[in-house]
């Protein structure tokens, strides 16, 4: 199956594998005869020991299924820190992903014919039903083959096989530089059925709008532009190599030949490459349209409910999502009118809005020392929210989380800021990207919020522990559902208010401005593409209704035309996060704490929304006496 990103909210391991849970329950006998007590207990520990069999042997199989799956994708295994096939990229065919659907229809057949379903525990029960939503979703998207974006101006093969190279492909040895080499060399056979899959969408009439190519088109040529392509200084992956080659301890003759090697293959391999994609490029830009929602592709209204179905793991309509977005937009206007009023501004909430903008007293300078400062700021706010996070967990993640900035070579291209998650076997810690492209674009009333989204208690929290989860399957701790852990990020958004942090109004200020640009979403995505809204129509509504400077207005609707139905999950999520959170405060009062409640929420990895309530619902008629 090959629908980009148009998975829909459920990650390419997961549609090819199920979902694991452990949770273990108690049986009481206060109230038995002692010998007849005995009896049922030795009968229990039967039971519980035959349970225990049966959800032991599926969660050995759903092993078994993520092991065959990583060892059919080299760059996962580079993902996960592993270093087989080390000099191979993961095969971008149609046929590959065709096997790969049959195999995970397979699995589905295998586990209901092999497994019994009463006899497991709740826990491998409830990875069952994850497997058969997988499943099932990967089923409804065939009929989407060849309907999602292969190539877009925010990912896709040109731009994130560079990346992947410079940030997943560790250099420790020798060997791994000449399997660095091999891959440059063969890069063309993993761009080219990328460009074979882009093709195929073309000829359906899915094509990226018309102003998406010339960004394209940029990113293609920096990855090689400088030496060795040119006389200027050296490109990304040369210079990417070149550092990582020169720390190893090998002799400088040794270093000198693979640097040559590699120069060698940038040159002769990687070049040609990207040439064929930039003249793929440029073929389509000829004839793209200026529309930009998917509804203009066959089938579009179908094709966009299906994106949204995923994406928020809910039955909602654009129209339901669009409305659901004015009234929240409406509502977190008042809040800032409220701010306003405490900083004893005197005008209206568009005015306030443009001082946001274009005071210089929240922006860094645009300059080195500035990026250095925001980096070291951004730094700060995380340990200081290391600190207090016992007030707000119980559970928290073995793997340390650092703040960078996002490489120059893709920072044009880049979103605001994003999180990469650690690698398993502790090699590479989690990552909270900013990108310091243009300081006005990332504002110092906005740091807090982003910080705690991006890095803690929010992504990290939720990927790390996800991916440190015992007694899981790795499927699941690999897994994903858009509107849970998007609808995670920004509920931590919030959640740190609670517990005495954005103290600075103008902070809290930031937090909502972040909250309403979610709440946009809601409106500008269903807009794009299912009232059939231009480019211009969606920068405008930012514009009018958020503080963000016009930049941040293009770079997001430009983000939302090529994603569609992914940027309504982030609102989608928070809301039913607190929603379910306001039952069980409601139902337990006194007894609440909201360390277990996120307990229950993070401690079985991520799920669908509707998953997430029955979990919630459970664990709060457990705790009530």
């Amino acid at each position: 199956m090959r629908i980009s990103h148009w998975t829909a909210g459920v990650s390419a391991l997961a549609l090819l594998t199920a979902c694991n849970a452990a949770e273990d329950t108690a049986l009481e006998s206060d109230a038995m005869p002692a010998e007849t007590a005995a009896t049922e207990t030795m009968a229990d520990a039967e039971t519980a020991s035959m349970e225990e069999t049966e959800s032991d042997r599926l969660n050995a199989w759903f092993q078994d299924v993520f092991d065959r799956n990583v060892a059919r994708s080299p760059m996962t295994q580079t993902y996960l820190g592993m270093k087989t096939n080390y000099d191979q990229w993961s095969d971008a065919s149609p046929e590959y992903a065709q096997e790969g659907f049959e195999l995970g229809q397979a699995d589905l057949a295998h586990m209901q014919a092999t497994f019994d379903f009463d006899a497991l525990d709740d826990s491998a029960q409830l990875s069952w039903r994850l497997f058969e939503y997988n499943a099932e979703r990967a089923q409804e998207a065939q009929r989407w083959n060849d309907h999602g974006y292969t190539f877009t101006p925010r990912s896709g093969p040109h731009m994130n096989a560079a990346s992947f190279l410079i940030n997943n492909h560790r250099v420790d040895t020798a060997e791994d530089a000449q399997a660095y080499i091999g891959r440059l060399r063969n890069l063309p056979t993993y761009l080219d059925q990328n460009i074979a899959n882009s093709r195929r969408s073309a000829e359906l009439g899915v094509l990226t709008p018309q102003w998406t190519y010339e960004p394209m088109i940029a990113t293609a040529r920096n990855i090689i532009s400088g030496a060795p392509f040119d006389d200027g200084e050296a490109s990304p992956l040369l210079a990417d190599f070149t550092g990582k080659v020169e720390a190893l301890d090998i002799d400088d003759a040794d270093k000198a030949r693979l640097i040559s090697e590699a120069e060698a293959a940038l040159t002769e391999a990687v070049a040609p490459a990207y040439g064929r994609v930039i003249a793929l490029f440029e073929e389509q830009a000829e004839v793209a349209t200026e529309d930009d929602g998917v509804w203009k592709h066959p089938d579009g209204g179908e094709f966009y409910n299906f994106l949204l179905n995923g994406y928020t793991t809910m039955d909602l309509s654009a129209e339901e999502i669009h409305q659901l977005g004015v009234s929240e937009v409406a509502r977190i206007h008042d809040e800032m009118r409220g701010i306003m009023e405490q900083v004893g501004y005197e005008g209206s909430l568009q005015d306030f809005f443009e001082f946001m903008r274009t005071d210089e007293q929240f922006y860094y300078p645009n300059t080195d020392e500035g990026r250095a400062e925001y980096l070291a700021e951004a730094t700060s706010l995380i340990d200081t929210m290391t600190e207090t996070l016992p007030q707000m967990f119980n559970t928290f993640p073995r793997a340390e989380l650092e703040v960078r900035r996002v490489e120059i070579f893709r920072q044009d291209a880049a979103g605001k800021a994003f999180y990469q998650r650690p690698a398993p076997n502790g090699s590479r810690p989690g990552v909270y990207y900013a990108n310091l492209r243009d300081m006005s674009l990332m504002p110092t009333y906005q740091m807090e919020a982003l910080a705690y989204h991006e890095g803690s208690p929010g992504h990290h929290m939720q990927l790390a522990i996800m991916q440190e989860l015992e007694g899981i399957p790795a499927f699941r701790r690999f897994g994903g559902y858009t509107a849970y852990t998007e609808g995670w990020g920004l509920y931590t958004e919030f959640l740190p208010k609670e517990f005495g942090f954005y103290s600075d109004p103008y902070s809290d200020f930031g937090r909502l401005a972040m909250e309403l640009w979610r709440a946009c979403r809601l409106v500008v995505d269903t807009g794009l593409h299912y009232h059939q809204w231009t480019r211009q129509e969606a920068i405008d509504y930012l514009s009018e209704n958020t503080p963000n400077p016009l930049g941040d207005s293009i770079a997001a609707i430009d983000r939302y035309i090529v994603y569609p139905g992914q940027a309504t999950a982030y609102k989608i999520g928070m809301l039913e996060i607190l929603r379910l959170r306001g039952i069980a405060e409601e139902a337990l009062g006194e007894a609440y704490d909201i360390r277990d409640f996120h307990d229950v929420v993070l401690t079985q990895g991520a799920m669908p929304l509707s998953v997430l309530e029955e979990r919630v619902n459970a664990w709060v008629a457990s705790e009530q006496p």
